[in-house]
């Protein structure tokens, strides 16, 4: 059965929506009344946190072996495990339990980020309707506003989770609707040999890397930051909403930017204006500040994960899984290591500042890097859009 591109994008941000947005960022605004319910300390807070970032990092190393079975069924499985974690996490007190079930969630949230890119993206570029993949990865600012105004409503802990449960059945249910499954030629084309990987595509791995690193420490502490500073107290239940709002429509700008400048360029400029949202984050402690931080991070954080993906993918030939998959694995060692490293920063000087002045550094590295990635294939750009031009 086939599906307009534009049911099929809708389809995309849908599941973008419920794996990403609420199954893997709901977590950020649930956490600080769940910790004051349960007396958490920091330190099980931040362990629940990296299970999901390992549970991330697993699902992206499964996603990029051959799995038996269609792409659309695991794009549905992980949808379906993502309910169930996250109406699980409302039903118990355990930390054992919660570090399971974020794990879990972290499985849940690459698989369907992973195959319902490579299934979204692949159906797009085929009908010549490429620019419609802003709407897909617009899911994820679209999940977290969503949640963010779900959870700001409520005032249980349990109850947040439950009603973030709800939210993602129901786009789970939309998924399944929109999202047809593959024909025979994609198929065939997810049986085709594994291409090399160029070294352009290396230096863009570790600068998704960096990405990772540079992102999550804000990500993760803004709302701490938020909650600890007497003056901006206030702004807690809208720091994250402000997030959401600038993720939303911030992939059809750098999408749109890409087009014009390369991809490459664009990434490079993203994680320039993203770094320049973290040092907000802490050396600007104020309504203006904050303000600021949140929607640099918002504006550029999704807009870094779509123009990576896209560039993998338009690395090689064939099934774009396995190129998503390592970019999706580096991204995941990198916010793995940010939280970490952050803690222990923070426990000895007090402050986020130097934890937050260095994913900023490795921001802008990371701009250099992806800009090197564009030099060491110049004509790689070119012959992509050269590519696609008869289909539009």
């Amino acid at each position: 059965m086939n599906k307009s591109p534009l049911i099929l994008a809708v389809g995309g941000l849908l599941a973008m929506a419920a794996g990403i947005g609420i199954g893997r960022f709901v977590y950020t605004p649930i956490l600080p009344p769940m910790v004051e319910a349960l007396s958490l300390s920091k330190a099980e807070a931040g362990l629940i946190a990296s299970a999901n970032f390992v549970g991330y990092l697993a699902g992206a190393l499964l996603a990029a072996v051959r799995l038996p079975g269609s792409r659309r069924g695991w794009l549905l499985a992980g949808l379906v495990l993502n309910v169930v974690c996250l109406a699980a996490m409302g039903a118990t007190t355990s930390l054992v339990l919660f570090l399971l079930l974020r794990l879990a969630a972290g499985i849940a949230s690459a698989f369907c980020l992973i195959f319902s890119s490579a299934l979204v993206l692949d159906r797009l570029a085929q009908s010549g309707r490429s620019g419609l993949s802003a709407l897909h990865f617009a899911g994820v600012g679209i999940g977290i506003a969503l949640s963010a105004v779900v959870v700001a409503l409520l005032g249980d802990w349990r109850n947040m989770w439950l009603a973030s449960a709800g939210l993602a059945a129901l786009a789970a249910i939309a998924v399944a609707l929109t999202v047809p499954a593959e024909a025979a030629t994609a198929t065939a084309a997810a049986r085709a040999p594994r291409t090399r990987l160029s070294s352009a595509f290396i230096l863009l791995a570790v600068a998704y890397f960096l990405f990772g690193i540079g992102y999550i420490i804000t990500a993760t502490f803004l709302i701490d930051i938020v909650r600890g500073s007497p003056a901006i107290r206030h702004l807690e239940p809208y720091a994250w909403v402000l997030v959401g709002i600038g993720a939303a429509p911030s992939v059809v700008l750098w999408g749109a930017l890409g087009r014009r400048i390369g991809t490459l360029p664009a990434f490079a400029v993203a994680s320039l204006v993203e770094a320049a949202g973290v040092v907000a984050s802490v050396l600007w402690v104020q309504t203006l500040g904050v303000v600021i931080a949140a929607l640099f991070l918002g504006g550029t954080f999704m807009g870094l994960t779509a123009l990576g993906l896209i560039g993998a993918r338009e690395s090689g030939v064939g099934d774009p899984r396995g190129r998503i998959a390592l970019m999706t694995a580096s991204f995941s060692l990198g916010q793995i290591i940010g939280p970490v490293f952050a803690g222990i920063v923070y426990d000895s000087t007090g402050s986020l500042v130097w934890p937050s002045l260095f994913a900023a550094a490795g921001l802008v590295l990371a701009a250099l890097l992806s800009l090197g990635s564009q030099r060491f294939a110049p004509s790689h750009a070119s012959a992509s859009r050269a590519a696609r031009r008869p289909e539009a």
